[in-house]
């Protein structure tokens, strides 16, 4: 099961080969290539018949970085008031500076019992992190953060519209 799920990773990848080392071919190697070639076979059978010429996804960097700095801005245009705008100045976050920490930032506290400025604080020092992992390249922790972020921010506007503090 774990050489078709190996092999199958692989596949995903326009590309995609599987080479397999062995002195003789075992009866799990002969099934998961027997499965696989079925899989194929159906694969290509359906793409024949819908008119399908897979193509690899290539997402340049560039649309990454965009799509990171449109949250920033929008973090930005949040109405961030009361106590909370200033509360974090000259605060770091924790980790290497400069440097993405971890997306557990906010892991086991309960966000909507949260007061609105400390929820704020916390947008922004996620933003901050969301924007260093952009710029160290780790995409998928940026991705990861980000996602947390417009959770946090469609919160907060909810308490805005619901006129908590």
């Amino acid at each position: 099961r774990s050489l078709i799920q190996t092999i199958g990773r692989a596949a995903r990848n326009v590309s995609g080969e599987v080479h397999m080392y062995a002195d003789r071919i075992t009866d799990s190697m002969k099934q998961a290539i027997d499965e696989t070639d079925r899989r194929r076979a159906k694969q290509i059978a359906f793409n024949e018949e819908h008119g399908i010429d897979p193509k690899p996804l290539r997402k340049k960097i560039a649309d990454i970085l965009d799509q990171v700095y449109r949250e920033a801005d929008d973090t930005e245009s949040v109405e961030i008031g009361g106590s909370g705008r200033n509360s974090s100045r000259g605060r770091r976050a924790q980790g290497e500076p400069g440097r993405a920490v971890s997306t557990g930032v906010f892991e086991g506290r309960d966000t909507a019992t949260m007061p609105r400025a400390e929820l704020a604080d916390l947008i922004k020092d996620l933003t901050a992190q969301m924007m260093a992992a952009a710029r160290d390249l780790q995409f998928e922790l940026a991705a990861r953060i980000r996602d947390e972020v417009a959770d946090l921010k469609k919160e907060l506007r909810g308490m805005d519209a619901a006129g908590l503090k």
